[in-house]
């Protein structure tokens, strides 16, 4: 039997942009979307009575901006994923998102083919991060005293696995890199995420960043 499609909730405060979203991913046999909402209040009630795995939501929302929405969306058991849609001009809100719990952005003219992907990747726990606007991201980290207390109970090992997953490496990569097995790499992604409380790679990734192993 095929698979259940991935459940989709859509947050934006534009009917015309919601409903372009909406057709784009309804066409796809995986993907349904099974809810629309025009504010961060409203998206926040739906992720809770609603049976959803991927929320779109939209940065600059109406009553409840997107972070906050995002904040506590994922902070509720058994969360879906939250894919944040930004412009160029909203790097600061992207990262305090990303801290709030979103497993990755994407700009809101990226390609179709790119969202589609986008909804699949973080639907599968993967991170996603805007290949335009991540050299601003890392820049931005980058800045910052980094946090080596960050790492604190976190094996070298780890670190090594850590530092390839903050540059962007693929678990097949981090094998190739490592010169280790599938399960040895899914075993030191399993203790980060539990060191560092990390729900996902996204967080992770921030981990990383604020550590200093973006370099």
């Amino acid at each position: 039997m095929p698979a259940d499609p991935l459940r989709v909730l859509l947050a934006d405060d534009e009917p015309l942009f919601r409903g372009t979203v909406r057709v784009l991913l309804d066409a796809q046999p995986d993907l349904a979307v099974v809810g629309e909402a025009g504010t961060g209040r409203e998206a926040c009630a739906l992720a809770a009575r609603t049976a959803v795995d991927v929320v779109l939501m939209d940065v600059r929302m109406p009553e409840v901006d997107g972070v906050a929405a995002t904040r506590r969306i994922t902070a509720a058991p058994a969360a879906p994923r939250v894919l944040v849609l930004t412009t160029f001009d909203e790097d600061e809100a992207v990262h305090e998102a990303l801290r709030a719990g979103a497993s990755g952005f994407l700009l809101k003219d990226a390609p179709p083919t790119r969202l589609l992907d986008a909804v699949r990747a973080v639907a599968a726990g993967e991170a996603l991060l805007a290949p335009s606007v991540t050299r601003r991201l890392i820049a931005d980290f980058l800045a910052r005293a980094p946090r080596p207390d960050r790492l604190a109970g976190v094996t070298p090992r780890e670190r090594d696995v850590l530092a390839l997953i903050t540059r962007g490496l693929s678990n097949r990569e981090i094998e190739q890199r490592l010169h280790v097995g599938r399960h040895t790499v899914k075993t030191h992604i399993g203790h980060l995420m539990a060191k560092l409380a990390a729900r996902d790679r996204a967080q992770l990734v921030i981990a990383g960043y604020e550590a200093g192993l973006a370099d």
